[in-house]
């Protein structure tokens, strides 16, 4: 393994366990010398990694616990795979929230090198899912559901209910639930104080609440 890569190995290594290991355990883990190690670990710290050394049982080298994790780094094939899972799962209508989920693989595949992408587009080509299709909202309304749900916002609605009528609602968001044909919201009826169901489809409009506080969240 050349020493560029065994340095990003190695950090790798480092964020997944969190916790400490030793130099021994770090050579015998990358098949090299533990002063090779030593080294290593040196250029990490070069190159403003922030490494600790814990000593006694159970110590070891370690990253810091305030250290915020870098991006991920994906292959072609796991970006492919989760690509082309967001693809379907905006066609299929499994989840409302279309806008946070397309900026999210965006994000995936401009991680990706030059040589990585064009793999990608190889994989996506040759990945198909296939499956029923559901009732749709409009995107203004799914972008105020969003809202609501990811911030435990109040929303204000217009309503048309399986009998043709329409009424207004104050409701929060609780659960989502996807089912094959549509989306539910199991809500709270501000107004009534009781739980209510709504199907997304039905929703013709939607705003945010902004006289009512957030929800507290657990």
């Amino acid at each position: 393994m050349r020493k560029k890569t065994r340095l990003f190995a190695l950090a790798e290594h480092l964020r997944a366990r969190r916790t400490g290991v030793t130099a021994e355990q770090l050579a015998e883990r990358f098949g090299v010398t533990v002063r090779t190690i030593y080294r290593d670990l040196e250029a990490l710290r070069e190159a403003s990694l922030p490494l600790r050394a814990d000593r006694g049982p159970g110590g070891g080298y370690a990253l810091d616990k305030s250290y915020t994790l870098p991006p991920v780094n994906f292959t072609a094939r796991e970006a492919a795979l989760l690509v082309v899972i967001g693809r379907w799962a905006t066609e299929m209508r499994l989840l409302p929230f279309t806008d946070t989920l397309a900026s999210g693989l965006d994000k995936v595949r401009g991680a990706l090198s030059t040589s990585a992408q064009r793999e990608l587009v190889s994989h996506v080509e040759n990945l198909l899912f296939v499956g029923v299709p559901a009732f749709s909202a409009p995107p203004d309304v799914r972008k105020v559901v969003e809202q609501a749900w990811f911030e435990g916002r109040a929303m204000r609605v217009t309503y048309r209910h399986g009998d043709g009528s329409v009424s207004k609602r104050r409701v929060r968001v609780l659960r989502l639930l996807a089912e094959r044909t549509m989306t539910l919201l199991e809500c709270d009826d501000l107004d009534e104080q009781k739980p209510r169901r709504l199907r997304l489809d039905r929703i013709e409009h939607a705003q945010i609440d902004h006289d009512a506080p957030p929800a507290a969240r657990s």
